[in-house]
């Protein structure tokens, strides 16, 4: 499927409110529900991630197909596959959507690329992060401000849509 025939090319990402994505090689925190964006948005699609990513998941994601980014180790099985760039996991995803999963390096290639990014906003400062979100011009975007969930730690669901 060619680019012009994707109905979304998207990034998903949680953040802090300090930008962290990721400390010690994580995920830094474990929120009940915040993952259920994650899952209906890429169910039937295709998911993009870097190795260090893959590796924290451990598995490919089941209803997906899987596309790691990995000049140094190859993951091949049903429903995953291996690339040496984003260009070719673009290339290798034959789906409506493509979504891009993390880590860093591949939120940072993929954002002038991405026709939206799905970004929740977690409402919560990390110490200690050693992973960060790349910085973004917003007025590129349409943002629309979703609703607010989380019992101890809230939560907003923020969609950016390219402006044409």
């Amino acid at each position: 499927m060619t680019d012009n025939n994707r109905k979304e090319l998207g990034l998903i990402v949680a953040r802090s409110e300090n930008n962290v994505i990721g400390k010690n090689g994580r995920i830094p925190w474990d929120i009940p529900g915040e993952m259920s964006q994650f899952r209906g948005l890429t169910l039937g699609n295709a998911v993009v991630m870097g190795r260090r990513t893959f590796e924290e998941i451990g598995r490919p994601l089941p209803g997906r197909k899987t596309i790691v980014v990995s000049a140094s180790k190859r993951f091949e099985g049903e429903n995953v596959s291996t690339v040496g760039t984003l260009k070719e996991a673009l290339d290798k995803a034959d789906s409506e959507s493509v979504y891009i999963a993390g880590g860093y390096g591949l939120y940072k290639e993929a954002l002038p690329l991405v026709n939206v990014m799905y970004i929740t906003e977690v409402r919560i400062f990390i110490e200690g992060g050693d992973t960060f979100f790349p910085e973004f011009d917003a007025g590129d975007f349409d943002v629309t401000i979703g609703d607010t969930y989380g019992d101890d730690v809230k939560y907003t669901r923020t969609v950016y849509r390219r402006k044409k």
